[in-house]
């Protein structure tokens, strides 16, 4: 019974049958099994108070030394990020097998410890296909994506194991946050060698990869290619068309997927928002906000909120956005509020933008810096140098920390860092000479001309050039030009939004170096050729 309890989830019926075998006495004394099971129903307890009670009779009991009965314990104390006690049953354990070293393995990697996790995976006398799943999940869930990739090219090596489904899934998701595009191509061919390409997951993941590494061709041709499109899949495709600013398409396909029957879901929606919010397609958006409810019977979440009010704003409907958010259900949070400061930003709105930033003090009591640096460059691009001052006093009072600029590009298989002003790259001096060569070629042949607004200080006119000149998307693309063929497309993930100079210089940049480069930045692609940027200047 409790066996039974237990894979029907029903801890506390579990927990409570256990309670009446030891009040029972010796006639019925649990065995290793019932300890498995019972404690294997105390790790879905809100609470470990119930699993440690169990501990403590295994104890009594002395079950101690089994392996089966150790394991439960183990994932019962990761379950509830007791390390501590999890490390003495590991260490007090007579037997080790590969689940017990998996066990405690995965402990660490679910509470963000890699390199507890590192550590401990170097001495597993015994790895299994579950031991690398662990490790690789663990290295992606805490955004280590290099680390993931690298664990996954020693899998490849060990003859011992080989790459499951949800190994594939973790490193193309690796790929897909570095737009290493190379990596991916090498993954898909290993994947095309196995059944494993039938897989909607496998599908699904490949879609986002390509996507994420700026080739929306080729994510299309997977989805043209998978024969069952669930919702997942259907969805991959709408966000990966909405990220490269192709909102029609993304309506198109939304449109596809609704007569073939498949239902969408609220992520489905959120990806067409998305679409029609990066093509100003301002009334097609609303009329899909607007069914959520009625058409679909989905109740829109304050994400979806956030994409209409982006919508408007983007689209210079301010006042409409502002209204829009003082009627919504629930309070609106920071994300909400940005999204219109944003917008002020861009369509250079100060008033709306004061009266913004007071009600992210209200909904943002501990000062997280986004809507204060949006008002800042509100103020910096209007030249209002002393409320730029005041701002960030404000900022300095609250102790809020800004984001880095941070930039990657994958040359030959090797995914390569820079941050603003960047001075760590083994190559940084012959980066800087190429880049300042760059920049002049962008002047005099491609009309270039330094927008100084993004800089956030009172400086000279030299000074402030000096400073947008460094930002880590201009120095990945220095990079770029040196290290690949004439005519390679340029590839660079951007960790913010790319600037106003920076859109610009790079737009110059693949006019006069007839190269096309693309930018995947916070929020959205921006693919530069001839002089022209996907976008088309709005973003």
């Amino acid at each position: 019974m409790i066996q039974a309890y237990s894979k029907k989830q029903n801890c506390q019926e579990s927990f409570n049958l256990f309670r009446q075998m030891l009040a029972l006495g010796y006639g019925s004394m649990p065995d290793k099994y019932t300890f498995t099971f019972v404690i294997t129903s105390c790790s879905q307890q809100k609470i470990p108070i119930y699993g440690e009670s169990v501990h403590a009779s295994v104890m009594k009991l002395g079950c101690q030394s089994d392996t089966f009965v150790c394991n439960s314990l183990l994932n019962f104390y990761s379950v509830f990020e007791k390390m501590e006690e999890a490390r003495v049953v590991f260490e007090e354990m007579p037997h080790k097998d590969v689940v017990t070293w998996t066990s405690f393995l995965s402990g660490y990697t679910k509470h963000d410890k890699m390199d507890r996790a590192i550590e401990l995976f170097g001495k597993m006398p015994e790895r299994n296909e579950v031991s690398w799943t662990v490790m690789i999940s663990g290295f992606v869930g805490t955004g280590r994506y290099t680390d993931a990739l690298h664990y996954f090219n020693c899998m490849l090596s060990d003859d011992t194991v080989k790459p499951n489904e949800a190994v594939l899934v973790c490193v193309l998701s690796a790929c897909a946050c570095l737009g290493a595009l190379d990596q991916g191509k090498r993954i898909r061919s290993y994947i095309e060698n196995t059944e494993m390409l039938k897989s909607s997951n496998i599908s699904n993941a490949l879609i986002d990869m390509y996507a994420k590494c700026g080739r929306i061709d080729c994510a299309s041709s997977i989805f043209n290619g998978t024969f069952r499109r669930d919702v997942y899949t259907w969805t991959s495709m709408i966000s990966a068309l909405s990220m490269h600013g192709l909102g029609e398409d993304a309506l198109r396909v939304f449109s596809q997927m609704l007569d073939e029957g498949v239902k969408p879901d609220d992520i489905t929606l959120l990806g067409v928002l998305n679409g029609c919010s990066h093509s100003g397609l301002v009334e097609e958006g609303c009329s899909v906000f607007d069914k959520m409810e009625s058409f679909w019977g989905i109740f829109p979440k304050i994400e979806h909120y956030g994409c209409v009010v982006d919508l408007l704003g983007r689209a210079g409907q301010l006042e409409r956005a502002f209204e829009f958010v003082q009627r919504m259900p629930m309070e609106p949070d920071i994300v909400v509020w940005r999204a219109l400061l944003s917008s002020c930003r861009i369509h250079r709105n100060v008033e709306l933008g004061e009266q913004i930033i007071d009600h992210i003090s209200q909904s943002d009591p501990c000062g997280q810096g986004g809507g204060y640096v949006l008002l800042s460059n509100l103020y910096a691009s209007l030249g209002r140098w002393d409320e730029v001052d005041g701002v960030r006093k404000q900022m300095n009072d609250k102790k809020i920390e800004l984001n880095t600029g941070c930039s990657w590009i994958e040359v030959d298989g090797v995914v390569h860092e820079f941050i603003s002003a960047d001075k760590l790259h083994p190559r940084i001096t012959e980066i800087q000479q190429k880049l300042n060569h760059v920049l002049k070629k962008a002047r005099t042949e491609g009309g270039y001309i330094t927008n100084t607004n993004p800089v956030l200080f009172d400086l000279s006119d030299e000074e402030k050039e000096q400073a947008v000149s460094w930002h880590s998307e201009k120095l990945a693309v220095a990079f770029g030009l040196l290290s690949t063929h004439p005519g390679t497309p340029i590839m660079i993930v951007k960790n913010l939004r790319i600037c106003d100079d920076c859109h610009s210089a790079m737009k110059a940049i693949s006019l006069v170096f007839s190269r096309e480069i693309i930018v995947r930045d916070r929020s959205r692609f921006h693919s530069f050729r001839e002089g022209i940027c996907s976008c088309k200047d709005y973003w």
